[in-house]
């Protein structure tokens, strides 16, 4: 009989709450002190979205598709702290990424998984480089702790930026981006300000990356390492997740007031950073490539998370048209808004899949990169067309979403009764059951939660500009001029200087032509919150 896996230590949701509380982060929030993160109300709804992606992994019918093992230690880890070795690795973690969100809207720690594969492929491209095994073997053990601690971390990635239009060594205020101050025995020495840090109160530690490619002269600026949350010199000034403090009777979101996300400003002031926490400082000709490699990795990611998001859209809208008194089957034109927002929501993600397929094998650590184009023509389609699908859902659901009554006047003896009998629509649906999905709605699509979905589609993992620029560069267009070309009988021969032919493709997963690629669990798991039955993570 075969022994046992290793195991790393997989915390549950309240071990990671817990495990906050060993920290002391000069944290503030809607200009306040946090004494404790893990007990501040105004950012509960954060901690609950992570706390999932714990409790999932350690539930028996999840665990196949949350967990994974880990190659270079053989232990089992926590799916969004593994380094993708295969298609299938891909594939799961999309899969793993759209179920924790079906829950939360937005589970957070996959920044973790996208940034640590990342980090590992620049580490083994430096070392490559310099014909050496330092930075890889140095990140590798930090990999091993923050997998056997079973960490959560913030990816400070973001500057500040100051002026877009000068480089960072040219900004007239030089703590616009993150950059070394000083190289001592202990380490180094870093002082700037990281922006739109998700989930920065409630994290373990923070990844500092650079958010640009760097030239020579921004050497200082071209820093990569980990930072415990609670660092001296780090100040995090935050905004709340989602909308706590609320009480159902007086008309809490239901959804947002358990689940949401706080962003934070990231300020280091002459923060020490130990050597074994440094992956690179200084290396300037790899920034382009880590910069790359992570949003490459998070934006295939990113279409696991906006497709549960478009999970709960098409749930709700559903049952708002049955709570009308509508079957969409035989409505048409209710029937055609659904199944577009179905297409939205499955089109990019079929892209994501796509991605996943058609992954190689980076280079220098073997580490699978989703396959560019497909992760970044996903991205944009789940960019652009957010807006469409708070569109539709207003319009399978009616104005009622926003012209309901407060839940106040539920419980107002003049009115309650009289409004839940007027405001009835299908006789097999309760009138409380029919406010609560309208309620529901108005929160993911009309409300402050709403807007905040919308702006984190359209930026969260770059600019569509920047989507569109990565397309055009990894997308094969000299094949396809080639093609025509030869229909033509034109026989030009190949020509790496020109400039619409550079980009060509013999075949999709290798110049070979297409491989097998790595097997996925694929498993058939019940939906969240399923008592009994079949479902699949998707």
């Amino acid at each position: 009989m075969n022994a046992p896996l290793a195991a790393s230590l997989l915390m549950s949701g309240q071990d990671y709450r817990e495990s906050l509380r060993r920290y002391k982060p000069n944290v503030f929030v809607d200009g306040h002190r946090v004494a404790s993160v893990a007990d501040e109300p105004a950012l509960t709804p954060g901690l609950n979205a992570i706390a999932l992606t714990y409790d999932y992994a350690l539930e028996p019918r999840y665990a196949p598709l949350m967990t994974a093992i880990q190659h270079t230690s053989g232990k089992r880890v926590n799916r969004l702290t593994h380094i993708d070795m295969s298609s299938g690795d891909l594939l799961n973690k999309l899969e793993a990424v759209r179920l924790v969100c079906q829950e939360t809207g937005c589970a957070q720690r996959y920044l973790t998984h996208d940034a640590l594969n990342a980090i590992g492929q620049v580490s083994a491209r430096i070392d490559d480089a310099k014909g050496t095994t330092e930075h890889m073997a140095r990140f590798l053990a930090y990999l091993h702790r923050v997998q056997d601690q079973d960490l959560t971390l913030g990816v400070a990635m973001t500057d500040a930026k100051g002026d877009r239009s000068l480089r960072p060594h040219e900004q007239a205020n030089v703590d616009s981006y993150v950059h070394v101050v000083e190289r001592n025995a202990k380490g180094i020495v870093i002082s700037g300000t990281k922006a739109i840090v998700t989930g920065a109160p409630y994290m373990h530690e923070l990844l500092v990356m650079p958010c640009r490619n760097m030239g020579q002269e921004d050497a200082d600026f071209a820093v990569c390492c980990a930072v415990p949350i609670d660092a001296p010199g780090l100040t995090i000034v935050a905004r709340p997740a989602g909308r706590p403090g609320e009480t159902v009777e007086h008309g809490a979101a239901l959804f947002s007031r358990k689940y949401g996300q706080s962003t934070g400003v990231c300020m280091f002031d002459r923060v020490l950073v130990p050597w074994d926490s440094v992956f690179y400082e200084g290396e300037w000709e790899h920034s382009g490539h880590l910069t790359y490699s992570y949003a490459t990795h998070h934006r295939q990611t990113c279409i696991g998370a906006r497709a549960g998001f478009g999970d709960l859209l098409i749930g709700a809208g559903a049952l708002m048209c049955e709570a009308n008194g509508f079957d969409p089957g035989q409505e048409t034109h209710l029937r055609e808004q659904m199944v577009e927002l179905i297409k939205i929501t499955e089109g990019f993600y079929a892209c994501g899949v796509a991605a996943s397929v058609y992954g190689k094998a980076d280079e220098h650590s073997g580490t699978f990169m989703p396959d560019p184009v497909f992760s970044n023509v996903g991205k944009l389609l789940l960019s652009t067309q957010i807006y469409d699908m708070h569109r539709i859902a207003h319009y399978v659901s009616g104005g009622l979403i926003v012209t309901l009554p407060g839940p106040d006047e539920d419980h107002n003896p003049d009115t309650g009764a009289r409004l839940a009998d007027v405001l009835r629509a299908n006789p097999a649906v309760p009138y409380e059951k029919r406010i609560e999905t309208a309620r529901f709605l108005e929160d993911l699509t009309a409300g402050y939660q709403g807007g905040w979905y919308s702006v984190i589609s359209l930026h969260g993992g770059g600019s569509p500009a920047a989507m569109k620029q990565e397309i055009w560069r990894n997308y094969p267009v000299g094949s396809k001029v080639e093609l025509v070309e030869r229909l033509l009988e034109r026989n030009v021969l190949h020509d790496p200087q020109r400039a619409i032919t550079r980009n060509r493709q013999p075949g999709k997963c290798c110049d070979m032509g297409c491989t097998v690629p790595g097997q996925p669990v694929m498993v058939d798991l019940p939906l969240p919150g399923a008592k009994g039955g079949a479902g699949t993570a998707d």
